[in-house]
């Protein structure tokens, strides 16, 4: 107030002004000091300073302050839900893996199922091939042992009439005379033993 009188009557401030002013302002109307500190202000700061006080205590409980709680309210919410959701999705993976473990062990006891039955299967169809395979072979054998005893019957046969005929050529030759009955029978004598 008193730099508004100092300004309006040209730089000079007349003594009842200062005297309003106090002891914080000088002949210029300027601030001695630190005008926060003069104690004739006091009384007044201190008045301004409970309003603002106050105003800032309403503002703060009446639009800030629920603003805040609602906002951490909300965020401790988020934080708890999102933890549950943790921990359901913990306990899904957890039963998740003892599934696919239990899968994983019925299909290995499923493939060593299937692996004996294929050995049993293989191995009754090699032993029906080797059965087969013997029979064959017995069959081929019992046709040979009847040729080579066709071929040892022919043989004898053969070596008799050979032994026959060579007979007969001999007594020809040494000048005799044989018939075929005595040539058979001296053959058939020799050829049994």
């Amino acid at each position: 107030m008193a730099t508004e009188t100092a300004a309006a009557t040209g730089g000079h401030v007349s003594p009842i002004a200062l005297e309003e002013a106090g002891i914080c302002v000088d002949s210029h109307g300027g601030a001695i000091g630190l005008p926060q500190l003069c104690p004739d202000w006091m009384a007044n700061q201190i008045f301004w300073l409970a309003v603002a006080l106050v105003v800032i205590f309403f503002v703060l409980s009446r639009i800030a302050l629920p603003r805040i709680a609602a906002i951490l309210a909300e965020r401790q919410g988020t934080i708890t839900n999102d933890i549950a959701a943790a921990e359901d999705l913990k306990v899904k993976a957890s039963e998740a893996e003892k599934a696919y473990d239990k899968a994983l062990a019925d299909a290995r006891s499923a493939a060593q199922t299937i692996v004996a039955q294929t050995k049993t299967e293989i191995k009754a169809d090699l032993d029906a091939a080797m059965a087969h395979a013997d029979a064959e072979i017995a069959a081929k054998t019992a046709e040979g042992e009847n040729a080579i005893a066709e071929i040892r019957a022919g043989a004898l046969e053969a070596v008799k009439d050979v032994a026959k005929d060579t007979a007969r050529e001999i007594v020809a030759a040494m000048g005799g005379k044989a018939d075929a009955k005595t040539v058979n029978a001296a053959v058939t004598s020799q050829m049994k033993g």
